[in-house]
């Protein structure tokens, strides 16, 4: 009987040490996750009080910005178109269409030509002019025209319109 209870006591005590380890790791374990926790939430408190200072300042300098334009406009006499103008300038506005149009035309090599159809009016025994002569007058146009678009662009008259000779490059028209 006396071992009997012995062996029931090593086995309770047995049975309490494997309990008192699950309990201290059960608590490092919870130590672990307020730590954790704590750390992520003071992250997160960080991360709001700047995002606060943040929304502070683009506060300020929102009301710093309406109280420079409000005084802009005071000096202008409350002409907007004026203010408007002024903003423009002082940013740069003017400055950077013009590098941006200067780019846009760099390497072009722009060919002026001028067509005229002979400057003489034609006309009838009525007086009145000859409808003829000028429609002839824009046939004649159409080549170089044809040419000019073509040598600027690469682009190529619809077939309906004219074809340029492949020899000499000169349209014609059909």
């Amino acid at each position: 009987v006396q071992e009997a209870n012995w062996e029931l006591y090593q086995k309770q005590k047995q049975a309490e040490a494997v309990l008192y380890e699950k309990e201290k790791e059960a608590a490092a374990q919870k130590a672990l996750a307020d730590a954790t926790f704590y750390g992520r939430q003071r992250v997160a408190d960080v991360e709001l009080y700047a995002k606060q200072k943040e929304a502070e300042g683009l506060m300020a300098l929102a009301q710093a910005q309406g109280v420079y334009l409000k005084t802009l406009l005071d000096a202008l006499g409350g002409n907007y178109a004026a203010l408007r103008d002024y903003l423009m300038i002082n940013g740069g506005m003017f400055q950077e269409i013009a590098k941006v149009n200067a780019e846009a035309v760099r390497g072009l090599q722009p060919r002026i030509s001028i067509w005229t159809n002979g400057g003489s009016e034609a006309t009838d025994g009525n007086g009145t002019s000859n409808a003829m002569k000028e429609v002839a007058g824009v046939y004649r146009m159409l080549p170089p025209l044809f040419k000019t678009v073509h040598e600027q662009t690469g682009m190529l008259p619809p077939p309906w319109m004219g074809t340029l000779s492949t020899e000499s490059k000169h349209p014609t028209t059909d």
